[in-house]
């Protein structure tokens, strides 16, 4: 499990601070390499849009990384938001561990 306190860094910091920023790319002409509409990338940047596989094979092809590098950071803030969302741990812990010695 995740046990730092420390919020990781989501998808849109990475995007605009570590790919952005250094190449001087405005959101319209990073949907433009996306493909997709302006909205799209805003939503990313600002966070208010989880990061679906198909969106990260289009980022990695546009970055030169790996798709698996920005699921990564998407899995990591999911499971941090989780794991410090009181509603979502009272939920995970209803659920009973199964009995694996029957």
């Amino acid at each position: 499990m995740l046990t730092t306190k420390r919020k990781p860094a989501s998808v849109g910091v990475i995007l605009v601070e570590e790919f952005m920023k250094p190449l001087g790319l405005t959101q319209v002409a990073l949907a433009r390499a996306m493909g997709v509409p302006r909205k799209h990338v805003n939503e990313l940047c600002r966070d208010r849009r989880g990061l679906t596989a198909a969106t990260a094979l289009i980022l990695a092809r546009v970055f030169g990384n790996s798709a698996e590098f920005w699921l990564n950071v998407q899995r990591r803030t999911d499971l941090w938001n989780t794991l410090h969302s009181p509603e979502e741990m009272a939920r995970i812990e209803r659920a009973t561990p199964l009995d694996h010695a029957a």
